[in-house]
């Protein structure tokens, strides 16, 4: 009874080290390598699962390039997988460059799949070209008529430019500017309505690929619109805004006027004080000249004389104008 639960132990140890032996050990991996032609050893296998690198997809890996016919190491598979690099991925992205006789290195391919791309998908797209609809894109004639283009652009991976070459969005735009380009320096729009492939050569013509992941095949005018007359618009808005100017110089004119008279009508309404102040001090005056003997009573006299006639000739002066009215 006593050796019953020892032997149970021992079948559940024996159990466990097997299954470690077997984790540690991948036998059917190195026996699948064997059978594929594939040059691996235990201990690598060992080595692998030591440094947190699954075996399985780095033999999968050789297997499978070792059938495509690349020359693809276990330490350059090993060194992508550690680098944070998606195997298959650069695997498949290889063998279909090499079916399409598309120049790609295990370093090319590598290095574009670190870069965030997926060159798997970007080899797919070398060998079948993606059309790429443009946004609408607006342009004025130099007659002032707006025209609105919508452009197909056919493009394909340019495989040695994935890496630190722009984007789509490049693209569509360097292709927007060269319509709106073309579009602007043509002096009728009934020019660019007639020749629309005029704008596509033109723009091909640009080289507005370079510098991008991209080559471009084509560019197809598929629909052109006749928008608003832009240059009547401008006229009209310039014409509004000339009038506006011209009414604040008018009213800025008023109001230096109107200002001016205000300072005129002080100015006499001063003076006047200033007369009316000096006509107060005149009986001082002869009272002070009759106290001290300078005026006679007869020089008195002559001076109201003087006055009376003065008086009744502006009296007369006053009639003859009323009489003329």
């Amino acid at each position: 009874m006593g050796s019953a639960p020892v032997f149970i132990f021992t079948i559940i140890g024996g159990i466990i080290l097997l299954f470690l032996f077997l984790y540690f050990v991948p036998v059917n991996l190195w026996i699948t390598a064997i059978f594929s032609n594939v040059k691996i050893s235990i201990i690598d296998l060992i080595t692998m699962r030591l440094r947190k690198v699954p075996p399985s997809i780095i033999v999968n890996g050789l297997i499978i390039s070792t059938k495509a016919g690349l020359n693809i190491t276990k330490n350059e598979l090993e060194t992508h997988y550690l680098a944070g690099g998606h195997l298959n991925n650069v695997i498949t992205a290889m063998i279909s460059a090499d079916k399409a006789n598309i120049p790609l290195t295990f370093k090319m391919a590598t290095a574009i799949d670190l870069a965030g791309r997926n060159v798997a998908d970007a080899v797919q797209l070398s060998v079948n070209p993606r059309v790429i609809d443009t946004p609408p894109v607006s342009a004025v004639a130099k007659n002032g008529i707006q025209l609105i283009v919508r452009a197909r652009v056919t493009v394909r991976t340019n495989i040695s430019q994935l890496v630190g070459g722009a984007g789509e969005e490049t693209i569509l735009a360097r292709v927007g500017e060269g319509i709106v380009t073309n579009i602007g320096s043509t002096h009728d729009h009934k020019m660019v309505l007639e020749n629309p492939d005029q704008i596509s050569k033109t723009v091909l013509a640009k080289g507005l690929d370079a510098g991008t992941a991209f080559e471009i095949l084509s560019i197809d005018i598929a629909d052109i619109d006749v928008g608003d007359n832009i240059g009547a618009k401008l006229q009209q808005d310039q014409a509004a805004a000339d009038l506006k100017v011209a009414q604040a110089k008018a009213e800025e004119r008023r109001a230096m006027a109107v200002a001016f008279e205000q300072e005129m009508k002080a100015k006499a309404q001063e003076a006047r004080a200033r007369v009316i102040e000096a006509e107060a001090q005149i009986p001082l005056a002869i009272a002070e000249a009759f106290k001290n003997g300078n005026l006679g009573i007869m020089d008195y006299y002559k001076m109201q004389n003087i006055q009376a006639d003065t008086g009744m000739r502006d009296s007369l002066g006053k009639t003859d104008k009323d009489s003329k009215k």
